[in-house]
């Protein structure tokens, strides 16, 4: 473990020693999943040693430990962004330390638009690969292994256990491909067009860091997108952030319901 980690870890552990199975990484519009939480303790970003702060509205800040659906989980209530100014390293620095406090499973959500005709604002996909246009890598002086290649990034079996629980609680899902950019602008028409072109089936800003690094670090991840807004370049509208937030408030109640659910079975 990085000292800088180690520091980390060890204030953590001045209030819990507990170990938690399940990560969450909590993004714009998703924080109500916290309500369902038994929270036993929370602590603002800004009072763990080397912790980055997020800086976007509506990202609160805060690493939550509690229980949920009966199990043990670590919560991160607000994510951070290259936009924001920060490095591939300082985005999954939170990763590491949930590596060390035990964590197995990491649920990874976000908001995106969609590129797939066929999407629709307020549903869920499943990420079962991606396209990385950050141009940069967390990995960056990692020892690599082509153990941990992007073949085994989306578990299979985590992605079939969501499927089978969205059925079962009549959630209707997506499983596609999640294109990540830098920002903090949305894209152009003929950007739209590219990533379409490419595969993409939605497009957004994060995720992918957080994503290379728990594979890395062993753990099974599952990425889940809201789809806050439709990118098709011949319908184009102007995306507020306000509409934005409501979406993803709506395709919330859906997330909560599946993660709940998920969780459970883990």
């Amino acid at each position: 473990m990085h000292q800088v980690h180690k520091k980390a870890f060890e204030y953590i552990s001045s209030f819990t020693n507990e170990k938690y199975s399940t990560g969450i990484i909590l993004g714009t519009g998703l924080g109500g999943l916290v309500n369902k939480i038994n929270i036993t303790h929370s602590l603002d970003y800004d009072s763990i040693p080397g912790f980055p702060v997020s800086t976007v509205e509506f990202h609160h800040g805060k690493l939550i430990f509690g229980k949920l659906s009966g199990k043990k989980i670590v919560a991160m209530q607000g994510r951070f962004h290259l936009y924001e100014g920060y490095s591939p390293y300082d985005i999954t620095f939170p990763v590491h330390i949930m590596n060390a406090l035990g964590v197995k499973n990491l649920i990874i959500s976000n908001a995106c638009g969609a590129l797939n005709p066929a999407y629709r604002k307020t549903e869920l996909m499943l990420i079962n690969s991606h396209i990385n246009f950050h141009f940069t890598s967390p990995l960056k002086n990692y020892n690599f292994s082509y153990k941990n290649s992007s073949h085994y990034m989306y578990d299979g079996e985590l992605i079939n256990l969501a499927e089978s629980v969205a059925e079962e609680n009549s959630i209707f899902v997506h499983k596609g491909v999640y294109a990540t950019v830098q920002g903090p602008n949305l894209e152009t028409r003929s950007e739209y067009r590219m990533l379409r072109k490419l595969g993409a089936d939605v497009v957004g800003m994060s995720t992918i860091p957080e994503l290379l690094i728990s594979s890395k670090l062993g753990m099974r991840t599952l990425g889940i997108s809201i789809i806050t807004d439709e990118g098709f370049p011949d319908t184009l509208k102007v995306a507020y952030l306000k509409d934005i937030v409501e979406a993803a408030q709506v395709a919330e109640r859906n997330l909560v319901k599946l993660t709940e659910n998920l969780i459970k079975k883990l």
